[in-house]
């Protein structure tokens, strides 16, 4: 079984970032895409028009007046494998550059959703869905490689220190009869999941690989390609099976009730492992997106980068004064990667520091662990 989950890095109290979205209506038109791609974007932003006008408005009446149309989708993902761009150490403190979405001064503890997150994760969705179908056998290994940088604190405290971007290589066996690998720079080869002692298991990237036993069936904590593409593509369903596998602790009802809000973090932070570090088919994929809308919490931050220094717009929810951030494309809405943003000043550092960040750059499916797609080891 593969268990490689992504690092979490540093705990407090939780905050919701009221970041708006005004500059992102309409969106803007993506390039080298299909027409029936754009006509279908168009669409849906004027569903969403429609919807929000008063009953008998101009909009309302064109989206009533507007025939319907069946549309065949023949639209390629954006190609998350890109070129392998090198990006520099991730800034420190976003607050010495200008326009990079640095969360809020704290504020109120937020229950609800804004309709900007809504409304933006539901085109995340419709690319998602559209994007070609990962040919993937039980016999082969999915890779993923990604550039990564993660904070590290002394044991006495003090401020954080961030480390260099580096780039990580993941082979996961696609059922989890085979034993995976990981590759980090500057750090000898992890085998993953193997029945060799010792095995070991990651607490995130950059993290010690520590000594474990396989688990005996895939999960949401530790899942295979074969256990995420079998995953439900209904949103409720799917985030009611999250947040089952991640309630871990005690099923007493008052206290489950006291950390409602650790629930739903551990439920955006684990939909975020699976589109980090998995390949999940598109109808799991826009259900995973659909059900990180119903996440109460959820905001957007207009202006973010990734750890290769791609700018996007980005999904982000506050917990324990800390801001994690999913960055996606302005123009395709494809994943980019992550990002970890301290939102309240203490000793790791001031408010806005950078604490980790992630950037996919390839996911593909191989023969062996250790094989780079196009043959090469």
């Amino acid at each position: 079984m593969n268990t490689t989950p992504r690092r979490r890095p540093l705990p407090g109290s939780e905050e919701t970032d009221p970041l708006g979205l005004a500059g992102l209506l309409p969106p803007p038109p993506v390039p080298g895409l299909d027409p029936d791609r754009e006509l279908l974007l168009k669409e849906a932003l004027l569903r969403e028009a429609a919807a929000d006008a008063p009953r008998g408005s101009l909009a309302a009446r064109a989206s009533r007046l507007r025939p319907p149309r069946r549309l065949v989708v023949r639209v390629m993902a954006p190609a998350v494998a890109c070129a392998l761009a090198v990006g520099g150490v991730v800034a420190a403190n976003l607050a010495d550059t200008p326009g990079s979405g640095a969360p809020a001064a704290p504020g109120r503890d937020g229950a609800d959703r804004t309709p900007e997150a809504t409304r933006l994760l539901a085109r995340i969705a419709l690319a998602a869905a559209a994007a070609p179908q990962p040919t993937v056998r039980a016999d082969q290994f999915v890779y993923v490689e990604s550039k990564v940088a993660y904070a590290a604190q002394g044991a006495a405290g003090g401020s954080v220190t961030m480390a260099p971007v580096h780039t990580r290589q993941v082979w996961l066996s696609a059922d989890g009869s085979r034993p995976g690998l990981l590759r980090e720079e500057g750090r000898p080869d992890t085998p993953l999941g193997t029945d060799e002692a010792p095995v070991y298991a990651l607490d995130g990237p950059g993290a010690t690989p520590r000594p474990t036993t396989l688990r005996k069936s895939p999960s949401i904590g530790d899942p295979t390609h074969r256990y995420v593409a079998s995953l439900p593509t209904d949103p409720d369903a799917l985030l009611k099976l999250i947040r089952d596998e991640t309630r871990g602790g005690s099923r007493d009802r008052d206290r489950d009730r006291d950390r409602d809000s650790d629930l739903d973090q551990r439920a955006f932070a684990a939909i975020g492992d699976l589109l980090a570090e998995t390949w999940a088919p598109p109808k799991v994929s826009a259900a995973l997106y659909e059900a990180a809308a119903k996440i109460p919490g959820v905001t957007v931050v207009r202006s973010a980068a990734d750890a290769a220094g791609r700018a996007g717009i980005a999904v982000a929810r506050t917990a324990h004064g800390q801001q994690t951030q999913w960055v996606f494309d302005r123009s395709t809405y494809a994943f980019l990667g992550e990002r970890t943003v301290l939102t309240e000043a203490g000793d790791a550092g001031p408010a806005g520091t950078v604490v980790g960040a992630s950037s996919v750059l390839a996911k593909a499916a191989v023969d062996r662990a250790g094989e780079i797609p196009g043959g090469h080891r």
